[in-house]
């Protein structure tokens, strides 16, 4: 270690001018060294003694061990960077130490140099890769020179860190409070932000207060009068204080100075800054410095004091802003967002027997489509000035969105019963006569814990069972019902997660001849088994999956897998007819879905006449000429089409006939009834209308020689059910084939 100590100097010196470096306070930077080895803590300080890096001593932590670093480390605060061994007790301890100092201590800006005197312990590479380290050094490379090089650059690296991190905070307290509805709550917590800002920039503690104009009037001398609007440290007692009170001399005649002449002032040991709009407002900071300013930062802080005053002209925007935000501009009624504020409000003070309603007018949508918009508007302004006039100001009304309000009031107020009478007689618009029905959901809010917007959601379910059940009523939430909305939302969301984690799968089940007892195809069924082993039945996620959307992509994977399954049966010389698979209405609502027909057969090589699609009754029913024509392209192409679930829906026998459709499918619940006293008598009818109509007739749900014997005698074409084969995985196909063959 012979390297010259003015060498050194030079290097951690660097940009900082002699006016500002004779009269920084002794202010240090805390080393922590992190050693089993006596000698090391010894030399390491030993080379740093009556070091200065940015102007600063080096103040040191030893420690000796894992356990007393823990110890230490716990009532520490500031340490700037830690010198650490890499193996002391234990191989790992120092790398232990630094898990504990990230992630236990939360410490992100201190800087971590790892020293070791034996590499292979932990390799540079692993140790820069796996662990939050800054540095890595091997001790017998740390001469003098470098030891200081290395933590000039970390104690510059913290400083900055350090420095960003506190004006982040101060920026964030400053845009939050300049967003705060009322002005004078707003100004006060603007004003505390810049204080913190400014000790940030500046490097201090937040010493220091804030002293605005008052807006009242001028006093008789003609001079405005200033009282404290934010303090911090010590100054917190004079918060609301007039300055011409304040006892400390200093401080009193600085911000008189500030003020009077418009300008900033810089002292050894204090500043006071200036900065106003061009509104009436003026605002002076006093600040504590334990060193004087560089002419770098002084005129870097009258920018910033510039663009406070910027920031303090918004003020008043923001809170005007505000208002817009609060308020509903047509009724000039609070609008959702404040609603969801009362009713928070009302919730954290806990007050009894409150009850939320939420009233939507019932058909308001062809209202205005008929009469136009403007006449629905002066609907809902009678509407709402009928609630204001029987409520008053015991019930706070708002207006949610659309044609539905929102009353938050006592449950004796806000009576169902009452509610609905306000609608009885009829509203006089533009001198006619126009009744009004209103449907309504209820929230109490008796032993409530969740947020207003929670609340509103929960108002929101009751609103929609009461529209979906029974118009013009009212519905009052409870908890199975929340429960019940919850548990399906948990559901849809699993399911997304389940598509995108392949946990859904084909499963296929046989399709038989029932003469011939030949097997003749197979249909694809999804399934859905979750991560603990549990299976959801199809009738609980096809619903979400077609209401969410997934059906989209779901069905294409479907039908893509269903075609590549059937075509390698082919390919093993199995004598098959189709492959059948299920077809929702959303997919068939798809501009492209003729189109992923093809391209699902194109890239597996099927030809059309193997595919059959499965299309729910209520599918062929519900717009007929779009899924006529749709039929018409599929029957074009060759692919068969048969119709699922045949006389469970409403059926136009006269549509029907029209349908290029193949086969009709008698339901399992009609195959069921086999067994019972009425016996067969809709599968009969069924089975009679599809020979009229030309078309194959296939029954699911076969569970017994008995109901293969009825099907077959009555002329049922086609078979499937448990007593055929269950549901199998597309690796069990062709072993049962070829089982089955031998039978």
């Amino acid at each position: 270690m012979s390297e010259h100590f003015d060498d050194d100097e030079i290097l951690i010196e660097e940009d900082l001018d002699t006016e500002a470096l004779a009269n920084i306070s002794q202010r240090t930077w805390k080393i922590a060294i992190v050693d089993d080895d006596e000698d090391v803590h010894r030399a390491t300080e030993f080379s740093l003694l009556d070091v200065k890096i940015l102007n600063r001593r080096l103040e040191f932590i030893h420690t000796y061990s894992k356990a007393e670093t823990h110890e230490r480390f716990a009532v520490e605060s500031d340490i700037a960077v830690v010198l650490l061994d890499v193996v002391m007790e234990t191989e790992h301890a120092g790398l232990d130490l630094v898990c504990f100092i990230r992630d236990e201590l939360k410490w992100r800006d201190t800087r971590i140099i790892l020293r070791t005197g034996q590499p292979g312990y932990a390799p540079e590479e692993d140790a820069i890769r796996d662990y939050d380290i800054n540095d890595y050094k091997t001790k017998n490379e740390l001469t003098r020179k470098k030891l200081l090089t290395a933590l000039t650059a970390a104690i510059r690296s913290y400083d900055q860190l350090r420095t960003i991190e506190a004006s982040r905070r101060g920026l964030h307290q400053i845009i939050t409070s300049s967003a705060a509805f009322s002005m004078q709550d707003g100004i006060e917590g603007f004003a505390s932000g810049v204080i913190t800002q400014i000790a940030a920039l500046c490097g201090v503690p937040s010493e220091g207060l804030l002293c605005a104009q008052c807006d009242e009037a001028l006093q008789f001398d003609n001079s405005f009068r200033y009282s404290v609007i934010a303090s911090a440290g010590h100054y917190r007692s004079l918060m609301n204080r007039p300055i011409d009170e304040i006892d400390n001399p200093i401080i009193r005649d600085s911000l008189r100075r500030a003020l009077s002449e418009r300008t900033s002032l810089f002292e050894e040991h204090n500043m006071t800054l200036y900065f106003s709009g061009r509104g009436k407002r003026a605002i002076a900071a006093f600040i504590e410095l334990p060193y004087a300013l560089s002419s770098i930062d002084q005129q870097l802080l009258e920018i910033f004091c510039f663009n406070l005053g910027i920031c303090l002209d918004n003020l008043g925007l923001v809170s005007q802003l505000k208002n817009y935000a609060f308020r509903d501009q047509l009724l000039l009624l609070p609008n959702r967002l404040k609603f969801i504020e009362q009713i928070g409000s009302v919730i954290d003070r806990r007050t009894p027997d409150q009850m939320v309603v939420l009233i939507d007018i019932d058909d308001f949508a062809e209202i205005n489509d008929v009469l136009g918009h403007r006449y629905g508007d002066l609907l809902l302004r009678a509407v709402a000035n009928r609630l204001q006039k029987a409520l008053g100001e015991q019930a706070f009304l708002a207006r949610i969105g659309g044609d539905v309000f929102g009353l938050l009031g006592s449950m004796q107020m806000l009576q169902p019963g009452e509610l609905q009478n306000l609608f009885v007689d009829p509203f006089i618009i533009d001198d006619t006569s126009h009744s009004v029905s209103m449907s309504m959901g209820m929230v109490a809010l008796d032993s409530y814990a969740q947020s207003g917007a929670d609340v509103l959601k929960d108002a929101s379910i009751a609103l929609k069972r009461t529209k979906g059940y029974q118009r013009g009523s009212h519905t009052l939430f409870t908890r199975e019902m929340g429960i019940e909305i919850r548990e399906r939302a948990l559901l849809m969301q699993h399911l997304h997660k389940a598509f995108d984690a392949e946990r859904l799968y084909l499963m296929y089940q046989p399709q038989l001849d029932l003469v011939q007892r030949r097997v003749i195809g197979f249909e694809a069924l999804l399934r859905w088994r979750t991560d603990d082993g549990q299976m959801i039945p199809p009738t609980d996620f096809i619903p979400l999956a077609e209401h969410s959307g997934l059906i989209i992509s779901l069905g294409a994977w479907v039908l893509r897998t269903a075609c590549f399954t059937m075509m390698q049966l082919l390919e093993k010389g199995f004598q098959l007819d189709r492959i059948a698979v299920n077809v929702s209405v959303i997919q068939f609502r798809q501009s492209d879905f003729i189109g992923l027909v093809e391209n699902a057969l194109r890239d597996s090589g099927l030809a059309p006449h193997y595919l059959e699609l499965e299309i729910t009754e209520s599918v062929t029913m519900s717009g007929a000429g779009m899924f006529e024509e749709a039929l018409a392209r599929l029957k074009s192409l060759g692919i068969q089409i048969a119709i699922d679930d045949f006389g469970t829906g409403f059926s136009s026998l006269s549509y029907l006939d029209k349908l290029p459709v193949d086969r009709l499918k008698i339901d399992r619940a009609f195959v069921t009834q086999i067994d019972t006293q009425g016996g067969p008598r809709i599968a009969e009818l069924i089975t009679q209308l599809g020979k009229k109509l030309g078309l194959k007739v296939i029954a699911e749900g076969i569970e017994s020689e008995h109901h293969l014997d009825v099907l077959r005698k009555m002329g049922c074409d086609e078979g499937q059910g448990f007593l055929i084969a269950r549901p199998m995985l597309e690796s069990a196909i062709e072993p049962w084939l070829r089982e089955w063959k031998s039978l």
